[in-house]
């Protein structure tokens, strides 16, 4: 139960770096694109900081005990890592798109859509990376 709560925390700090890059990437990196190019470019940015930011925050937070902190550091773990995250990305990616459809795309509505879809993604991301990277231990 701990282990799931420091999850939580993990896991809003990442969120904090993916929410952040999504903002950065719409309002300025990517700003001049087309809407939808644009969403897309943003979430994958911030997913890819935030994947990284929950690694390694899961590996010294989260899952803390020897056996696995020995397998979180493996190689193959990080792919495991990262395989959970991209299926992670894609539900994040339909729930953005599905999201901003229904609400529109004005203002900073995309970020409200942004925290919703994450609370979802979350219990995926915290049950297959438990599951498979750190085999149920």
């Amino acid at each position: 139960m701990f282990e799931f709560f420091r999850y939580v925390i993990v896991g809003g700090i990442a969120f904090l770096v993916d929410a952040g890059m999504l903002v950065l990437g719409r309002e300025v990196l990517f700003s001049g694109m087309r809407a939808n190019t644009n969403l897309l470019l943003s979430t994958i940015l911030g997913f890819i900081f935030g994947l990284i930011t929950n690694y390694l925050l899961s590996q010294w937070i989260v899952f803390r005990k020897p056996e696995q902190r020995a397998l979180g550091w493996r190689r193959s773990a990080f792919i495991g890592f990262t395989v959970v995250g991209l299926i992670g990305l894609g539900l994040t990616a339909v729930g953005m798109f599905i999201g901003v459809r229904s609400v529109g795309d004005k203002g900073f509505r995309y970020v409200l859509v942004k925290i919703v879809v994450t609370a979802i993604v979350l219990i995926w991301n915290y049950a297959g990376k438990k599951i498979f990277v750190y085999k149920g231990r």
